[in-house]
């Protein structure tokens, strides 16, 4: 059994990721965590998840053991949560996007300590969507112009999101291409003609959609378009934990859903 501390249990995402592992015999929910001063501090954290009284609070910290931290809050939340992890010498897998340049290297000066499982979509789908793309940016070559487009939920912080960038990523990894060069983040006014290589990123944000991406591929002729759609937020909080199962007992290091999949390489 995995015994799982959720950080962000009073979210919309720590909600369903507690839903789940509570339902499922695989794992054991050791924690619910809010940083210090949240609100929902010392309420039931089954009856915020709407699942009823299930017996464990909402804490700042916790005295009980646990395996892995699965961490869905904000960027300084992660390092809150970091440190916290780094000082029980335990795992985290992390969801949360938006990080900066600083951040990311904190994370990653971690993974020299601890297991840290950090992934831009914890969609299962997405993640085998990222090598594909790759493989059909490659495959297609420089006549084919690319447009990564993704939509999200008006309550979504960052722009583009975490996962539009890992797919420009790997774009970029596969064809050679250069970020600053390469990418255009919208379009507006007398733009001229598109150029080659060009990589242009589009973001939305309306209503209460829960994830959509899409890469398009076209030429003179012909346009293909991959796209991937999460109807709800089960998609990631499933994912995560079978992140954070696969992560349960692993040496210290820096992994992602590729790791998880098998898919490295």
């Amino acid at each position: 059994m995995v015994r799982i501390a959720i950080a962000g249990a009073a979210g919309r995402m720590g909600g369903r990721i507690l839903s789940l592992a509570w339902a499922d015999p695989q794992f054991e929910v050791a924690a619910a965590l809010e940083k210090t001063g949240h609100p929902a501090t010392g309420q039931d954290a089954g009856e915020k998840a709407g699942l009823g009284r299930i017996g464990l609070p909402i804490q700042d910290r916790t005295a009980t053991e646990f395996d892995v931290l699965i961490d869905f809050t904000t960027p300084d939340g992660t390092m809150h949560w970091l440190d916290y992890c780094l000082v029980a010498k335990r795992g985290i897998v992390i969801g949360t996007t938006g990080h900066s340049p600083d951040q990311l290297a904190t994370i990653e000066q971690a993974a020299g300590s601890i297991p840290v499982l950090k992934a831009a979509n914890m969609s299962l789908g997405v993640n085998v969507l990222l090598k594909v793309v790759a493989e059909v940016a490659a495959a297609l070559g420089d006549g084919y112009d690319i447009e990564i487009v993704e939509a999200h939920h008006r309550f979504k912080m960052d722009a583009p999101s975490g996962t539009a960038l890992a797919l420009r990523d790997s774009i970029l990894k596969a064809t050679g291409r250069d970020a600053n060069r390469d990418v255009i983040y919208g379009r507006q006014g007398q733009t001229g003609q598109r150029p080659s290589r060009q990589i242009g990123m589009h973001a939305l944000r309306i209503g209460d959609v829960v994830g959509e991406h899409e890469v398009q591929f076209g030429t003179l002729g012909e346009t293909v378009t991959i796209k991937h759609s999460a109807h709800t937020r089960d998609t990631f909080a499933s994912g995560a934990l079978r992140a954070a199962a696969w992560l349960a007992g692993k040496p210290a290091g820096r992994y992602d859903m590729q790791d998880v999949l098998g898919l490295r390489g």
